[in-house]
């Protein structure tokens, strides 16, 4: 056939024609999508529709000009009046522009917000990672105590054991805010600046462009000089660190099993707080389901 597929996507069929397949068809995503909107509504949420593409400024501003997103993985293109226009990468962004565009929050306070469709990233296909794959993403505008924070935990986790996942994990962790990372990330520099030369070459670009990320490396040799790193943890102000005593406490009181990773980080400017990432250990070496993160957002 002269026209194929291209390159990290996929076909959602009728019938699988693959016993890989078989957990893949139409049939599969109607009541996966079906049990995600029933379960974020039954937690307060309302769905929002984005476009597929956007100014790509908003990605830029956003999401940080030194993450792997912005600077290798997003598909952009100039339209026919010469605007740089881009396939989403993510769903933050484009929520929280109409969300400021549409005037949402003379609406009301707090608003709770979620979205399923598909995102756009060039990458290295493998198991697990697509260059379109689709995202479920929920959003809470308005309020951020430690009570939000595993209110969303939570509803990823009710999301994943309806659909019959086990064992589930969070791994969690608090990147603290603009007061308690300005101290972290200078002590950061200088353990990892005489082992400069030792790191790999992604993580000696991002000692420069976004030093936290480091931590994130899979590179073993990294993973080995940041044995002995300082904690993000050991440098959280008192607010920070109150709040993350509290997502602890209510996860525990909710029997959410989790662990604490001082490495946990995510690559995007807006984090802020808590980070977490939910893993299922029966799902072998791809073991990660979904993630997430508190948000500081600027107009």
């Amino acid at each position: 056939m002269q026209y194929t597929i291209p390159k990290g996507t996929f076909d959602i069929l009728p019938e699988a024609q693959k016993e890989e397949d078989k957990w893949c068809t139409s049939a599969h995503w109607q009541y996966l999508e079906s049990v995600i909107r029933q379960t974020a509504h039954e937690y307060g949420f309302k769905e929002i529709r984005t476009p597929i593409f956007e100014r790509t400024e908003l990605f830029v501003r956003s999401v940080g000009e030194s993450s792997d997103i912005v600077s290798k993985e997003m598909y952009t293109f100039l339209d026919r009046a010469e605007r740089s226009m881009t396939l989403r990468p993510e769903g933050t962004a484009p929520v929280m522009r109409s969300f400021v565009e549409h005037r949402l929050y003379n609406t009301g306070a707090v608003h709770k917000l979620f979205y399923i469709g598909p995102m756009f990233r060039y990458e290295r296909p493998q198991a697990g990672r697509y260059r379109q794959h689709h995202q479920f993403g929920a959003e809470a505008v308005g309020i951020g105590t430690p009570e939000q924070d595993v209110e969303v935990i939570d509803l990823l986790c009710e999301v994943y054991r309806r659909l019959g996942l086990k064992d589930l994990k969070v791994l969690i962790n608090n990147i603290g805010d603009t007061e308690s990372r300005e101290a972290y990330l200078l002590s950061l520099k200088n353990y990892l600046e005489p082992h400069l030369e030792e790191l790999s070459k992604d993580s000696q670009a991002r000692f420069t462009k976004n030093i936290l990320r480091i931590l994130d490396s899979k590179d073993p040799n990294d993973q080995k000089i940041l044995e002995n790193a300082p904690s993000i943890l050991d440098h959280l102000n008192e607010e920070c660190k109150t709040h993350f005593e509290k997502v602890c406490r209510l996860l525990e009181k909710l029997n959410i099993a989790y662990e604490i990773n001082p490495k946990l980080v995510r690559g995007l400017d807006y984090y802020n707080k808590t980070v977490f990432e939910i893993t299922s250990t029966s799902l072998g070496s791809q073991n990660s389901v979904g993630g997430g993160w508190q948000i500081r957002w600027n107009d």
